[in-house]
Parts: C-alpha cells; sequence; structure tokens
C-alpha cells in the first residue's frame, strides 16, 4: 500500500533523542531554546515560542494579542477544525469568509465582505501547503487595523512574495508527524513582536515567568528537549523534503495534464508551494478513491465537511452559505506526494488515476 503520508525519520532523530535522554534533562529545556532560535530564523522573524501542538500555536497567539468575548476573528471555513476552535477557545466568534476555488484559501474580498465592529483579526489559513494572498490580506489587515495570525500549520517554507509564511503576521505552525517536518507532536508560534514571544511563552507555562508565581491564566502547553531534538534534525533535513514533494508533485501533474474530468493541483505565480498535500478535484472523488485503494494507492479528503456545517458550528447557530467551500468538500482528493515516494510509485498512482477515467 503506498500511504497517503510517511514521517521520515532515521538514525539522526533517533541519535538526537539518546543524546536528550542521557542529559536528564527530557522537559523544556535548552534544547527547546535552540529549536525556537533555529527556526525563527529559518521562517525569517524576530522571535519563536515553542509548544506542544499547533492547536496550541493558535490558541495561544489568539491570547497573546488579547483576543477573547465580544470579538469577532474572520477565517477560512475550508481548514481543519482546530483553526476555528482556537478561536472559540478564547471566547470568541470565528467569522468565515469563503475561499479561492484554485487555492483553497480564504478569498480576500470575501475578508472585506466580513469586517464588522467587532472585528478584531484575521486569521488566514495557508491550506495544504500553498499561502494564502498575503499582499491583499496584509493590506486589508492593515488599512482597518486588524490582527494578523496566520495559520501556518501545513506550510512549513512556503513562500509570498519573496517571504516565508509566519513572517507576515504571528504564525502558527504544527509538528504532527504527517507534517512536512515532525517532532512527534508539537508546534511553534512566529513573530516579530517581543512583547507577544514573552507573553506566549507565559501563557505556555501556567502563566508563569518566575516559577510559582503566576501572573496570569495560562496552560500547560510546553515542548519538551526530547520533542525539540527531533525537531532541530527534521528542520535541516526540511529543504530537501521540500524539494522532494515538489518535484513529487510536478511528476503528477504532468501526468495528469489532460485527463478529462480531473483537475490537477495548481500554484499560483509568485508563490511558493510545498505540497503538504496534492489535491486534485473531481466529482467522481469518492469512486476514484475506491478505485486508488484496490490498486493498493493511499488517499485523503481534506476536508469532506467544511467546518460552518460541522454539527459543533450548526449547533452554535452558523447558517453560512458558503458555496465554493461546500463545492470543494465534495471534489477535493489528495494523492500521495511525501518524500518516501518512488518514481515508480509516482507512476503508479498516475496510471492507475488514467485507468480509472479511460473506463468512462
Amino acid at each position: 500500500m503506498i500511504p497517503i503520508a510517511k514521517p521520515l525519520l532515521g538514525k539522526e532523530e533517533i541519535d538526537a533523542v539518546s543524546e536528550v535522554l542521557s542529559s536528564g534533562m527530557i522537559a523544556q529545556g535548552p534544547k527547546v531554546e535552540e529549536f525556537e532560535l533555529a527556526f525563527a530564523d529559518y521562517i525569517g522573524c524576530e522571535y519563536a515560542a515553542a509548544v506542544n501542538s499547533g492547536t496550541a500555536a493558535l490558541h495561544i497567539a489568539l491570547l497573546a494579542h488579547g483576543i477573547g468575548k465580544g470579538d469577532e476573528v474572520i477565517t477560512s471555513p475550508f481548514s481543519f477544525i482546530a483553526t476555528a476552535n482556537s478561536i472559540l477557545y478564547t471566547g470568541a466568534k470565528p467569522v468565515f469568509a469563503d475561499i479561492e476555488p484554485a487555492t483553497y484559501n480564504i478569498d480576500p474580498e470575501r475578508i472585506q465582505e466580513k469586517i464588522t465592529s467587532k472585528t478584531r483579526a484575521i486569521m488566514p489559513v495557508h491550506l495544504y501547503g500553498h499561502p494564502a494572498d498575503m499582499k491583499a490580506i496584509t493590506e486589508i489587515a492593515d488599512d482597518n487595523r486588524l490582527i494578523l495570525i496566520e495559520d501556518a500549520c501545513q506550510s512549513h517554507g512556503a513562500e509570498c512574495l519573496g517571504r516565508r509564511v509566519g513572517s507576515f503576521g504571528t504564525g502558527a505552525f504544527s509538528f504532527y508527524p504527517t507534517k512536512n517536518m515532525t517532532t512527534s507532536e508539537g508546534g511553534m508560534l512566529t513573530t516579530n513582536e517581543k512583547e507577544i514571544a514573552e507573553k506566549a511563552k507565559i501563557i505556555r507555562a501556567h502563566g508563569s515567568k518566575v516559577r510559582y508565581l503566576h501572573e496570569m491564566l495560562g496552560f500547560n502547553m510546553r515542548m519538551t528537549d526530547i520533542a525539540a531534538a527531533i525537531g532541530l534534525v527534521q528542520l535541516g533535513k526540511l529543504d530537501r523534503f521540500t524539494a522532494a514533494r515538489q518535484e513529487n508533485a510536478g511528476i503528477l501533474s504532468a501526468g495528469l495534464k489532460g485527463i478529462s474530468g480531473i483537475v490537477p493541483a495548481e500554484t499560483k505565480t509568485g508563490y511558493t508551494h510545498v505540497f503538504h498535500q496534492y489535491t486534485v478535484r473531481t466529482e467522481k472523488r469518492d469512486q476514484l478513491a475506491a478505485f486508488l485503494k484496490e490498486k493498493g494507492i493511499g488517499t485523503g479528503v481534506h476536508y469532506p465537511i467544511p467546518i460552518h456545517k460541522q454539527p459543533l458550528y450548526k449547533e452554535l447557530g452558523y447558517k453560512d452559505s458558503l458555496p465554493i467551500s461546500e463545492k470543494a468538500a465534495e471534489e477535493v482528493l489528495s494523492l500521495p506526494v511525501h518524500p518516501a515516494l518512488s518514481r515508480a510509485d509516482l507512476q503508479g498512482i498516475v496510471e492507475a488515476t488514467k485507468e480509472f477515467y479511460a473506463k468512462d
């Protein structure tokens, strides 16, 4: 079976973890600080705060900016539910703006329509590894004096306007095992604001900067040195992983081009797509997925239900009509694109897809 995702861990990661275990410092310690500095440098921002998940990074980013009850945060309905739930955790209200059909990212024109007197922030999602339109979104945020928080959980190293995502506003990254790099579990907040970084580090540690002195309500959302040690090794491999994903995506796109009934993944000019997912569109999504499974090829649907249509959000009273997101949810299918794929694997994916459409 060709899996839809596969974490790539080797001897270097094992040795790094063994070193930490031998040191006796296995909770948050010097490796976390080293990882924060290295990741901030990679993204091109001043500061970073390591946490225990991408969801925690989003939650803390909002709290560090003072987002709370009575506030509205505009975000995408087409993402993993953690994006919107992180807003709910603060007591604020997620407001959904529909997406661009080509990139699946939030449409800046739709953002403008959703701004009210209660709007405090915009949270674009760089979905599948393709950056959102940060030129337009940054201009909207600046013009309306809104906080900008980037959900970059799927887009480590992706670029827009010559800058890496996570450096435009306050960024949030995930290091879950299926992401483009991993710490086993973990997340990172990135920022150019010293105050936000310092506040994030206090929030992640029970609201404490000095041991047993608690300045504010906080959480236990710290990263361990074990996770950071893995992250440092993975960060050193990230550019190589990204190049492999991009090459694999190019092979898939070339092979799928011209097949009637399927739209290959696209990359907008001027953007660097890091292909966390290689996502096609087809009206025969479920049939194609079942056919590929029979051929030993794993696929994924990211995401089958837009957030505003989830039972939780219906119960909260959401009745939005967001037709582009709803249509995408019916048609998207992610194909394997990870660095562990061989040329034979990629050719097998292309040939099996061609075989499916040749049956019509």
